[in-house]
């Protein structure tokens, strides 16, 4: 079974903290939800290291990275 976290972010668009669950799968993935409070796409991109440690990352739609 994936493991699922709660994770605190910023808005890349408000800037406004909002917390986020995030499945932990056993590959990197990157996806796309919209922020609670501006509605605007937010990217993210989850990596996961052979250490078991995840990292999460957050960008605007356009934002190249």
């Amino acid at each position: 079974m994936n493991e699922l976290i709660e994770k605190d972010i910023s808005c890349p668009y408000c800037g406004e903290s909002i917390e986020v669950v995030i499945e932990i799968l056993d590959e990197s993935q990157e996806y796309i939800e919209d922020c609670q409070v501006c509605c605007r796409p937010i990217t993210f991109n989850i990596d996961t290291a052979f250490d078991g440690s995840t990292e999460v990352s957050v960008h605007s739609e356009n934002e190249t990275y």
